[in-house]
């Protein structure tokens, strides 16, 4: 299965993008309809899902009249709330994907989580939709699952958490575990053997906790200390102290995002001590604090390519002057992915679930990914080293996955 692509774009959009792909051995989630101009307008709508005034809502407006050659397709997302812009990114990620290849078989209507995602669910699910892409967090998964399992709609989640993957929820996200143990792979490789962590309290420390410990299983070496604490800005500094006095270990994973990692580690390194090999996670990919502190020269951490991100970024700001959020790859992914499957989905019949499991896998702005029966998405992962005030590539992402 080589993944060859060419990394070129037209008129700062994707048309071309994937065109470069072995189409034998690839399912790209992309057609040929990335050949085509931008002149038409995407299928989009906006439905507000305040409290549902009744148990069982009534269709939308835009659940009129009913599509005969349009799939329905629903985008769960936060428009209000603490996490509106996120939200907004993904939705703009998705348009932007739906103008970029130039879609006319999709029809995505946009329903307000923030309000509520049980409302906003069970409204996608009145209106006619056969596929939920969303909705960001993993909390909103069980109210989304109980309104579209009944209904045979699959989702296809944004999060990371791989505990809300099932059979009919998909988890798209960039999970951790994932860059941990491409991490870990390459460090053993590297001369790495005795491992210790500084971990924040939580769901993320204690899924990154089980993850070095599954990496070291597979790939060898030891933990032979830890430390936990609470994200505060002296709480890591305090662990970073007590990890430094313990010793024993020539790595250190920081299992946290690039300003508390450059905390920690300027503590690791202080009164002159070079210090242990520092491995990062997935949450340092596109963050330019780590270029601006010599704490964390020379350290590593895994992530998909940013390659093409770059040029997502410049397209989606010219359209909709703002850098996009880092994740808003995902809407436009889970677009080119959901084109793929329709080449073989008839219109108003249920979403062909079985797809999703090419083995081949699919391909977007994050480079190639495929679902595990588990629902989780595997990604090739790139090694990166930050490396004074660059982050260079020294370890290529896979060009092929194991079977």
């Amino acid at each position: 299965m080589k993944l060859t692509v060419k990394p070129d774009f037209v008129a700062n959009t994707f048309r071309a993008f994937l065109s470069g792909l072995n189409k034998r051995n690839l399912a790209l989630a992309g057609t040929a309809a990335l050949l085509g101009g931008c002149s038409v307008i995407p299928k989009t709508e906006t439905v507000s899902t305040g409290p549902a005034p009744t148990p069982t809502p009534q269709p939308s407006a835009t659940a009129l009249p009913s599509d005969t050659t349009r799939h329905r397709v629903a985008l769960l997302v936060p428009l209000s709330g603490t996490t509106a812009e996120v939200g907004q990114a993904l939705a703009n990620a998705t348009t932007m994907a739906l103008l970029d290849t130039n879609a006319e078989n999709l029809r995505i209507t946009t329903y307000d989580t923030g309000r509520g995602a049980s409302a906003a669910a069970r409204q996608a699910i009145v209106d006619g939709n056969k596929l939920i892409l969303g909705p960001l967090l993993a909390d909103n998964v069980p109210s989304v699952q109980a309104a579209a399992r009944p209904a045979n709609v699959p989702a296809i989640a944004f999060s990371n958490d791989s505990s809300v993957a099932s059979a009919d929820v998909f988890v798209m996200g960039h999970i951790p575990e994932q860059s941990i143990e491409r991490s870990i792979q390459y460090a053993r490789n590297n001369g790495s053997s005795n491992f210790s962590a500084l971990l924040p309290e939580g769901d993320y420390g204690q899924r990154s906790y089980n993850a070095l410990q599954n990496s070291l299983r597979e790939y060898g070496g030891s933990l032979v200390a830890f430390e936990r604490y609470s994200r505060g800005n002296t709480s890591i500094v305090g662990a970073a102290q007590r990890l430094r006095t313990r010793g024993g270990y020539d790595t250190v994973l920081i299992a946290d995002g690039a300003r508390l990692a450059v905390q920690a580690a300027g503590e690791l390194r202080s009164d002159g001590a070079t210090g242990a090999r520092i491995l990062g996670t997935e949450l340092w990919s596109g963050e330019s604090t780590l270029t601006r502190s010599s704490a964390v020269n020379g350290a590593l951490f895994s992530a998909v390519s940013d390659g093409r991100f770059r040029r997502f970024s410049e397209s989606y700001e010219a359209r909709f002057g703002n850098r996009p959020h880092r994740i808003a790859t995902l809407g436009y992914d889970s677009v080119l992915l959901t084109l793929r499957v329709a080449r073989d989905w008839r219109v108003g019949s249920r979403f062909p679930v079985n797809m999703l499991y090419d083995r081949g896998g699919f391909l977007g702005v994050d480079g190639p990914f495929r679902f595990d029966r588990n629902g989780v998405a595997e990604r090739a992962l790139e090694v990166r080293e930050v490396r004074g005030n660059q982050i260079i590539e020294v370890d290529a992402a896979p060009t092929t996955f194991g079977r």
